[in-house]
């Protein structure tokens, strides 16, 4: 349960405010059509996050060395950093990824080319390094990019006019911090 609990909570936070946060407000804003486009977040999400839990369980398998420990608690603590860092979306961006294709097909691609190497897809990789268990945490990734995407797909312009997402990055950078910290402990064999 901490697993998935610990996937929900980081992604669905450091989520907001990232540029696939942006690029939901964006496809809802002209494509207008919320089903297809949270169902093709939802795919792209789960294929991008179960591929990326895998690689984090695979390498922390054949790696399972007090550096690599390290290096997963280090990285959550750069993750921490670098999700104060606010994400810019190009309109232009948008428009080449929307070229062809209905809602879905367009957000899957769109979806799963943005994730590649983004902090919520490292953060995936982390995770499924520090839990061992690929179907946990990418579950709890895709829920963790649900809670955070279906208000901006459904509510855009006006969630992102009420939402501090400045305190919401600082929020998530606190959350990277603590599973960190606590990864750091472990690896000092403080726990």
């Amino acid at each position: 349960m901490t697993a998935f609990l610990a996937s929900v909570s980081l992604v669905a936070l450091a989520e907001i405010g990232d540029k696939t946060m942006l690029l939901a407000i964006l496809l809802a804003t002209r494509l207008r059509a919320p089903v297809q486009i949270l169902l093709g977040i939802f795919f792209a999400t789960l294929a991008n996050h179960a591929l990326a839990a895998l690689v984090g369980s695979e390498v922390a398998g054949l790696l399972d060395a007090p550096w690599f420990r390290l290096a997963v608690a280090l990285g959550f603590i750069a993750m921490a950093l670098w999700t104060l860092v606010p994400d810019k979306f190009d309109d232009d961006d948008g428009e080449a990824i929307r070229r062809r294709g209905g809602a879905f097909l367009t957000t899957l691609i769109a979806f799963f080319i943005v994730e590649m190497g983004d902090k919520t897809q490292v953060a995936t990789i982390a995770l499924g390094a520090r839990f061992h268990s690929i179907a946990i945490v990418a579950a709890g990734t895709t829920v963790g990019m649900m809670l955070a995407n279906t208000p901006a797909v459904l509510f855009g312009d006006t969630l992102v006019r009420h939402v501090s997402l400045k305190a919401t990055r600082i929020a998530a950078a606190l959350l990277f911090l603590a599973l960190g910290l606590w990864q750091l402990a472990d690896w000092a064999g403080w726990l």
